[in-house]
């Protein structure tokens, strides 16, 4: 079976974390999101597109020519004008039916076998909050409508954007839309006026809207790795590195080769570290964080529910809570993520030059690569800081900084 996976986007929304790497690279439980959504497919297809275009060097340096026993082939999307237009481009290669997904939101097995059962067929998840999605009506086993980002939406069933389909449906022309873009769902506006449209309803799907979304993905995943019924995840050796004396480890913690943990470290539950780390002596690591590759965490600091990526440093007295750093970075002893509001209020944050409510209560600083903050800097809650931005000694960040 052959699949396509939707990789060209530049995940403006995302911004800093996507100022110096593609949206599928971002990380979760120390793995790509598009190498997860790849171990999803093994035993399923033998053979996937991706479709590519923004830093795409680094998405084929990444995965290569194969993955895990799939032959992969990379399609340039020479002047990227939406998914109906990215599906032209594997088009030539693809045989009668195959799999469509995004390589940027984080999918499931489960939901893949569900899919294919049949064809046409589209995955659906009822959620809570489906004006930002395509609200999809159904009756009996078929689609009977789908329509995008509605005001009022009337069904909370979504399309997550996993689909089987036949190669024949593409024979249409379609216009661009509003934006100016070609979609893909318009091609199944046919096949749904002529009640041909199946769907399947999954159980699991973590859209990455926002650099938020990565700390909810990342946190079910951690504790999905523990559960040995679970078919979400490979399960793996959990302690790989060395954990000196007077530790206090609880349960599900991952820890790489190469890496320390020095006395004095306290670990909760649902904890991921990557290889060739230090952490500690005497730091507290708090349930689910993911700590990247050749990190320090140091002494008397505190990590909460945040994801740091790979050679980043949080060497000494320092708080970082439900927030995302980047590769590269630095924070300088005394540096704060205050990640509640003094009214406790939901934290707002701009997004593409718009303030918007982040639905949550507690979130800290989404930080770029190669940021160094002085001693003492307070950073506000739901602040961003540009990639390779310096901060002075004692600043308080009250606005993004670039």
């Amino acid at each position: 079976m052959q699949a396509v996976i939707f990789a060209a986007g530049k995940g403006t929304r995302l911004a800093p974390l996507t100022e110096t790497r593609p949206k599928p690279l971002l990380k979760v439980v120390n793995k790509t999101i598009l190498e997860h959504n790849l171990d999803q497919l093994t035993g399923i297809v033998d053979h996937v597109f991706i479709v590519v275009n923004h830093f795409k060097e680094q998405i084929i340096a990444q995965i290569g020519q194969e993955y895990k026993g799939m032959k992969v082939t990379f399609v340039d999307q020479e002047n990227p004008l939406g998914t109906g237009d990215a599906i032209k481009y594997a088009l030539p290669f693809l045989d009668k039916n195959f799999i469509v997904m995004y390589g940027d939101d984080v999918y499931f097995r489960e939901g893949v076998e569900k899919v294919i059962k049949k064809s046409p067929c589209i995955l659906l998840k009822e959620i809570a909050n489906p004006e930002s999605f395509g609200v999809v009506t159904v009756q009996g086993n078929k689609v009977t409508g789908l329509v995008e980002k509605p005001t009022r939406p009337v069904s909370n069933l979504v399309n997550m954007g996993v689909y089987f389909l036949e190669k024949d449906i593409f024979n249409i022309e379609i216009k661009p839309s509003e934006r100016g873009e070609y979609e893909l769902v318009d091609f199944l506006k046919p096949l749904i006026e002529e009640g041909k449209l199946n769907f399947e309803i999954a159980e699991n799907w973590f859209p990455i809207t926002y650099p938020w979304s990565l700390l909810d993905a990342n946190a079910f995943l951690l504790e999905a790795l523990d559960k040995p019924t679970d078919k979400l995840l490979e399960k793996e050796e959990k302690i790989k590195g060395l954990v000196e004396e007077n530790c206090n480890l609880k349960e599900n913690i991952w820890i790489g080769e190469g890496t320390v943990v020095k006395s004095g470290s306290y670990i909760e539950k649902n904890v991921m570290i990557g290889k060739n780390c230090k952490i500690g002596p005497n730091c507290y690591i708090r349930s689910g964080t993911t700590v990247g590759d050749g990190c320090h965490i140091g002494q008397a600091s505190e990590i909460k529910n945040s994801i740091i990526f790979d050679k980043s440093n949080v060497p000494h007295l320092s708080y970082v809570g439900d927030s995302v750093i980047g590769s590269g970075c630095n924070l300088g002893a005394g540096t704060i993520t205050a990640n509640l509001k003094h009214d406790n209020s939901g934290v707002r944050t701009i997004v593409k030059g718009v303030l918007i409510d982040t639905k949550r209560r507690k979130l800290g600083a989404i930080i770029g690569d190669n940021v160094k903050t002085g001693s003492g800097t307070m950073i506000y809650p739901g602040r961003k800081l540009w990639p390779g931005t310096r901060t002075l000694p004692q600043e308080a960040v009250k606005e993004d900084k670039r």
